[in-house]
Formats: structure tokens, C-alpha cells, sequence
């Protein structure tokens, strides 16, 4: 069994990361540290866990106790974290925040987007995951980086609002969020940089401009992007090639149907929808925010991580209807 122990127990992903590490056959959640909620039940927070656990949260973190450390702190604190502790040498590390993300050639964190980085996952010792609208995109451009096809990118993606955690704000709160949809950060958001430095790592000469205007959806869970650029290839060559590309990830299906947010929410799945509109070749990628987008993604590297099965754990069915 895998021993697991988590730092910052109480926010979204975190929630869902228990959720799985629960019904995974190999892995044990031996701690769950929150210092804002030791002594209180997991369940006090994480109310859908009523019933399927009696664990309370600990502000005491026993390194030596798990194999495997998932952090789940807000972003910025990872870093000081790691500074601030001695982890024994067989303790993993599993970073959920965008602390170790960009760089990757000046840190000793792998980035852990397994459909480009496998092998490099499977020896690693500290992982950083993806972002959530980082994993959608990306997903939807790997194989055309990998071909030298890109070219400028445009990209509009809809998020739920567990994508802006569980502190409360003026943009999550129901009355305003509800029967609503927004833009932000156009053109600005902090995940643009990761991407660019895995599109360059498989296409040296792409240099943009990568166009991306995210969008505040009126649901929980979900992104679905929407892609496009000049390509030069017809449309099914463009099929077969994603098929081809994806071929041995068991988390990345090419949809001859559209696709939509219903079916991969509470999965780990990724669908892509590919068509073409004269000169413009279009991908839609949807995912579930806090599964394959954060959490479930994390899971699969673990596993990976770890000499497992990547789907270990993760074979979870979607919510639908």
C-alpha cells in the first residue's frame, strides 16, 4: 500500500483528492493536515464524506509515516513549505500549487502533464501537476506541437467555479455567479507561460502569440476549451494523427461526436472533438476541473510515480444527468 498524507486538507482539491485516494486499492491516507481545522472531523468539511470516514483533520504532519506527500496549499506556499522542512529521502512529492510549475530546467520538480512526460514521471522524486485550464489546452495541442504544426493560437475556455477554490469571493459567491457568465484575465492568465514552455520543449520555434481568453462559467465542475489556428492539414489526417498520438494514454479519447462538460465531470477523462473550417483547424477538449484537471491528474502520476498501473484508482464514472 501506498501511504499518503496531505497538506492542506480542506479546499477543493483536496476534497476530491481524498474522494479518490478512499477507493484506490493501493494507496492509504495515513494523515490529513489543516491547522485552521485540527481536531475537526474530515467529513465537517468535506460534508458529501459523511458516512464513508471517521478521520479527523491534524495540524502534526509524521513524514515518516507516508511515501508520498500531496500538497494542497493555496499558490505561493508550496515553495516555503519545501524550504521549510527536512522530508525524509523516500518521502514523494506531489505539488498541487502553480509553485514549481515554470522554470523547468532550474528546478528539481518534473512537470507532470503525463501525456508528454511520462517516463521522466515515472523516475522522479518531486512532481509538479498542471493546471486545470493548462491540462484542457494542452491536451488539445500536444500532438501538433509534436508535429511542428502549430502556428498562432486562439483559445476561449469555460471554467466552473471550483476552478477558483473554496474561499468566497466576489466573483464565486451564488447571487452573482448564478445565470452568469464572464470574462477575466484575457490574454493574461497565469497558466500561459506553463504552456508555453512545453509547446516550446516540442516545437523550439513556436513562438506565439498564444490568444487566451478564459471565461467564468454558471456551473460547479468542468472546462471545456475551444481551440483553433490556421493548419495546413486536412481534417482527417488531423484525426489520425491525435489517434496516433494518444494511442497508449488510456485518459485521452478523440470524439468523432461533439463533445460536451456532462461526460467527464467526476472523471479523470480528457474527450477531444476534432473538425476543420476551411484554414482554421478547430479542437474542443473538455475535462473536469478537479479530476483530470488537478486531483485525478495527481493520482495518475502517483501511480506512475509510484511503478503502477497509470488508471489505478481512476476508473470513476461520469455524473451525466
Amino acid at each position: 500500500m501506498i501511504k499518503a498524507g496531505i497538506v492542506g486538507g480542506a479546499g477543493y482539491t483536496a476534497g476530491e483528492l481524498i474522494r479518490i485516494l478512499m477507493g484506490h486499492p493501493l494507496a492509504k491516507i495515513e494523515w490529513i493536515n489543516s491547522s485552521s481545522n485540527a481536531g475537526n472531523f474530515i467529513s465537517d468539511v468535506h460534508a458529501d464524506l459523511v458516512g464513508d470516514t471517521e478521520m479527523t483533520f491534524t495540524d502534526q504532519m509524521d513524514f515518516e509515516a507516508v511515501d508520498v506527500l500531496f500538497l494542497c496549499m493555496g499558490h505561493g506556499k508550496s515553495k516555503g513549505f519545501m524550504e521549510g522542512h527536512e522530508l525524509p529521502d523516500h518521502v514523494k512529492v506531489i505539488d498541487l500549487s502553480n509553485d514549481f510549475r515554470l522554470n523547468r530546467d532550474q528546478n528539481k520538480f518534473v512537470y507532470g502533464l503525463p501525456e508528454v512526460n511520462r517516463p521522466k514521471i515515472k523516475t522522479c522524486q518531486y512532481l509538479a501537476n498542471p493546471g486545470c485550464f493548462a491540462t484542457s489546452i494542452q491536451l488539445a495541442l500536444l500532438p501538433l506541437a509534436a508535429s511542428h504544426l502549430l502556428n498562432e493560437v486562439h483559445v476561449h475556455a469555460i471554467t466552473g467555479s471550483t476552478g477558483a477554490g473554496q474561499a468566497p469571493s466576489a466573483t464565486t459567491h451564488f447571487s452573482w455567479r448564478n445565470s452568469n457568465v464572464s470574462a477575466y484575465k484575457a490574454f493574461g492568465h497565469q497558466h500561459l507561460q506553463e504552456m508555453n514552455e512545453t509547446m516550446q520543449a516540442l516545437m523550439p520555434a513556436f513562438d506565439g502569440p498564444f490568444n487566451f481568453v478564459p471565461l467564468r462559467g454558471n456551473f460547479s465542475r468542468g472546462i471545456l476549451a475551444s481551440v483553433y489556428m490556421d493548419c495546413e492539414i486536412e481534417e482527417q489526417e488531423a484525426i489520425e494523427l491525435y489517434r496516433k498520438f494518444y494511442s497508449t494514454h488510456p485518459f485521452v479519447t478523440i470524439s468523432e461526436k461533439p463533445v460536451d462538460v456532462k461526460q467527464v465531470v467526476n472523471t479523470n477523462k480528457c474527450l477531444l472533438h476534432i473538425k476543420k473550417y476551411g484554414t482554421k483547424l478547430h479542437i474542443v477538449s473538455v475535462i473536469d476541473n478537479l479530476t483530470k484537471g488537478a486531483s485525478g491528474q495527481a493520482v495518475q502520476n502517483m501511480n506512475l510515480m509510484f511503478g503502477l498501473d497509470e488508471s489505478e484508482g481512476l476508473r470513476l464514472k461520469p455524473v451525466a444527468f
